[in-house]
């Protein structure tokens, strides 16, 4: 019986925080937004959702599109 190999690709967000000294929350939130470079963030995890993408390789480990099942 033949093997083959298989990529399965589930969506996911990896999540971090930081502690951000500002005025406001709205303040906060747009200093981290975008990229003050005093932040510091800290990797809290990665969350998968159900959005999934299955497909066969070949050799190269290029994927064969032939037949998929999900979005990819």
């Amino acid at each position: 019986m033949p093997k083959f190999t298989v990529l399965s690709r589930v969506d996911a967000y990896v999540d971090y925080t930081c502690e951000v000294e500002a005025v406001s929350l709205e303040e906060a939130i747009d200093l981290a937004y975008d990229g003050d470079p005093s932040i510091r963030w800290k990797e809290q995890g990665v969350v998968e959702f159900d959005a999934r993408y299955v497909v066969a390789l070949d050799a190269n480990g290029d994927e064969i599109e032939t037949y998929s099942r999900g979005k990819g």
